[in-house]
């Protein structure tokens, strides 16, 4: 069996948490802070950065794609649909998508967000900066024009079945609405298709999710919010 070193708020995490819960793969998983930078954590990936999958092998898959790829090689199941198109440009559409939030929404808006609420409670003295949090909220109003544009317009993120992007946008999302960023009232067509993937089996796993000292926004764990 497969764990998974993991933090509970940590997007890219989830998103494997996600994958592997979507194909029935039972999973592991080892609560770490990787903002630490413990000897440790350092020692299996120098980034320090999360996730990390570990199995009986003596090489440790380390980072999101590395990891994203591991699942779906050697864990997609025959019995149901992946989360990978069949057809070229069906992958490069959801590749792309996937690429616009690992990169650009988290760097504009969920790095700083976890950084101000979570990662300043490790660090002595350190107070969240509500100049730092106003950009990042605007920031994501504006990515929240374009995902409500595209879903208006398709099935799903990536177009008319379900994909990893699916699942990349809904991990970061829901990290959002864990510490209570985000506004559904301006986000119509996102929240119809959040609410189709939070009411999914797999998505169970993130919704009993909690971190200590912080409990979820309210409506976080609700199917109808």
């Amino acid at each position: 069996m497969p764990s998974l070193l993991h933090h509970p708020l940590d997007p890219s995490s989830r998103i494997i948490r996600l994958m592997c819960a979507e194909y029935g793969v039972p999973l592991d998983v080892e609560e770490i802070k990787p903002w630490l930078r413990t000897p440790e954590l350092l020692e299996i990936n120098p980034a320090g950065t999360l996730p990390i999958m570990l199995d009986d092998s003596d090489t440790p898959v380390v980072g999101l794609l590395a990891a994203i790829h591991t699942v779906e090689d050697l864990y997609t199941p025959a019995v149901v649909a992946g989360l990978f198109p069949p057809e070229p440009g069906g992958r490069a559409e959801m590749w792309r998508l996937i690429e616009w939030v690992i990169t650009k929404l988290n760097d504009e808006v969920t790095r700083y967000l976890l950084e101000e609420k979570i990662i300043k409670r490790d660090q002595k003295g350190a107070t969240p900066d509500p100049s730092v949090m106003r950009a990042a909220k605007a920031n994501l109003n504006e990515h929240m024009l374009y995902f409500n544009w595209l879903l208006a317009h398709r099935t799903w993120l990536a177009g008319d079945m379900m994909t990893l992007a699916d699942f990349t946008l809904a991990a970061h999302l829901s990290v959002l609405d864990y510490m209570g960023d985000m506004d559904w009232g301006k986000a119509n067509e996102t929240r119809d298709w959040y609410a189709r993937l939070k009411s999914r089996p797999a998505f169970r796993t993130l919704l009993n999710d909690r971190v200590v000292a912080m409990p979820p926004h309210r409506g976080y764990a609700d199917l109808d919010f």
